[in-house]
């Protein structure tokens, strides 16, 4: 379990003074045990999706800290970034995930824009949180605008 794992992690980082990373560890393990409370048969990719889901707010947050001008702010966002960015796994590469999105618009029977949210779910089931939703978003929009099928 990846929580397991974290707090090892966690423990080093506090053993080497690594205040962020021991603070970022922290909250992503927070994180996972609350989701853990809703869903109490989490799996590995439940658990990528709780990462990406992080990596989400602080891109999120870097983008609104940095049209603030705040970039002492950016910087932190910026750092818990890396950390968490390192704890998922390899993207799937660009040609693999056209292939996926290709068979799911043919398997979904999809032909419009309309077929956007019902393709989403059946290719995020099959990439298995190798890929995130904002990339798996921007080419099922593609294929699916463009009639690419």
């Amino acid at each position: 379990m990846l929580v397991d794992e974290l707090q090892n992690k966690m423990f080093i980082a506090m053993k080497a003074a690594e205040k962020t990373r021991a603070d970022t560890l922290r909250g992503l393990i927070s994180e996972l045990k609350n989701t853990q409370i809703d869903k109490p048969n989490m799996n590995e990719a439940d658990e990528i999706a709780v990462v990406r889901r992080e990596v989400k707010k602080r891109k999120d947050s870097i983008d609104i800290y940095s049209k603030a001008g705040r970039q002492d702010l950016v910087d932190a966002e910026t750092a818990e970034l890396t950390i968490l960015e390192e704890l998922l796994p390899a993207e799937m590469n660009e040609g693999d995930l056209e292939s996926i999105v290709h068979e799911a618009i043919i398997y979904m029977k999809a032909d419009s824009i309309g077929d956007m949210g019902r393709v989403m779910g059946e290719v995020m089931k099959r990439v298995e949180g190798k890929a995130s939703g904002d990339r798996v978003a921007a080419l099922v929009k593609e294929k699916l605008t463009k009639g690419n099928v």
